[in-house]
């Protein structure tokens, strides 16, 4: 059974022990972004006895302070800004052994044009100090996302939408996409280095574990439902009719890593963009009274003609949250760092969309997740890092 199979079904992860520790990395990592969703997941991922191109060594960049909650995956935690170019050489010059790299953070700005300005600024200001430093610099891995296909949303309704399910060899959108820019960055630096490699990799809604993530869906439901359990409330669904009846897909976070680390070392993948989703559907109205019994509230209904929003019904709720993490003993936090409401509503209160895995299984990637379990699973991770009781 090959690696890549073995993980999909849910083999169990088995880290290193002491005595187990390599003498000598065959490939070394940098993953800007480390505490974030899939940064996380790389780091958990990435120095596991038997993850491929492996043994590997691990350098996590990210711009706070290393929380608790990434303490205990075996890397080489880098403090650094990389939107400041100085911060860049400063902290990465000195790293001359990295082989590949994972990029998956980003930027947000009002306008998209700022978006392209600073997320542009901050690839670069890695790609410039990595090549030129690391000579055995093989692949790059860039995480984008669906938003490729679906442009961002400053171009919604100025531009036609293809139909989904996407596919990878769909054109761009004929509006500018931060998307776009990063792309064009790893093209023309590959094109220059002779033997590097890339792999873009373009997941939808994300289901994973990072209270930083700006994107922390399953962090923020989770929240929601605290909230509703701790007042004794419904667990009213905050979005649309469409979101509730219709067919949704989701990308697990250990799959999108176990997808990038495959790009990152099989001849089959290089210098190609892939879709990476779990490979089944469901729908909210399903998962919704899956959330109500995860925190033991009542699951409530689509309600025709309401119009709920998850940062109205919050706005007033620090306090709340502030005594439910002093009643329960949970890792200190305020409401408006673990609850990105205005995402929450972005996903619930549209129509959902879908993309194909055919091209990843055909390059050889047959990783797939059952999206129920995990679902559950991230639920189970939330609670267990006491990030809501």
């Amino acid at each position: 059974m090959s690696w890549w199979w073995a993980r999909a079904v849910g083999a169990a992860k088995k880290k290193f022990e002491e005595d187990e520790a390599p003498s000598k990395h065959q490939s070394v990592a940098l993953v800007i972004g480390v505490t974030g969703i899939v940064g996380n997941s790389l780091a958990e991922i990435l120095p596991l006895s038997d993850t491929p191109g492996g043994p590997w060594k691990v350098y996590g960049v990210a711009r706070r302070p290393r929380p608790a909650w990434n303490d205990d995956n075996p890397i080489n935690y880098i403090r650094c800004d990389i939107s400041d170019p100085e911060d860049v050489q400063a902290k990465l010059s000195t790293f001359t052994d990295i082989t590949h790299v994972f990029y998956v953070t980003w930027a947000n700005r009002r306008t998209e044009a700022e978006n392209c300005e600073v997320n542009g600024k901050m690839f670069k200001n890695v790609l410039d100090v990595v090549i030129p430093n690391c000579p055995s610099l093989k692949h790059i891995c860039l995480q984008t996302g669906r938003k490729h296909y679906l442009g961002q949303r400053e171009s919604h309704g100025k531009v036609e939408i293809p139909d989904s399910p996407y596919t990878e060899d769909l054109p761009r959108l004929n509006y500018i996409n931060f998307y776009y820019t990063l792309e064009d960055i790893l093209f023309e630096a590959v094109e220059k280095n002779e033997g590097l490699t890339w792999s873009v990799h373009r997941p939808g809604k994300i289901f994973g574990f990072s209270p930083y993530s700006m994107m922390n869906l399953m962090g923020t439901l989770c929240v929601y439902a605290a909230i509703c359990k701790h007042e004794g409330a419904v667990l009213r669904f905050p979005g649309c009719k469409a979101a509730w009846e219709g067919y949704s897909d989701c990308s697990d976070a250990d799959l999108i890593a176990e997808q990038q680390i495959w790009a990152a070392v099989d001849p089959n993948a290089k210098n190609e963009a892939f879709n990476v989703s779990n490979g089944d559907v469901f729908k909210w109205k399903h998962f919704w009274k899956v959330l109500a019994e995860q925190f033991g509230v009542e699951s409530g209904e689509y309600e025709e003609g309401q119009k709920l929003a998850l940062h109205e019904m919050m706005k007033d709720k620090g306090p709340v949250w502030d005594e439910i993490v002093r009643e329960n003993g949970l890792t200190p936090t305020k409401l408006e760092d673990v609850g990105n409401w205005w995402f929450g509503d972005v996903i619930l209160g549209t129509e959902c969309t879908l993309d194909t895995m055919n091209k990843s299984k055909e390059h050889g990637f047959l990783g797939f997740r059952n999206s129920k379990n995990t679902f559950i699973s991230w639920i189970d991770k939330v609670k267990a890092y006491k990030i809501v009781p």
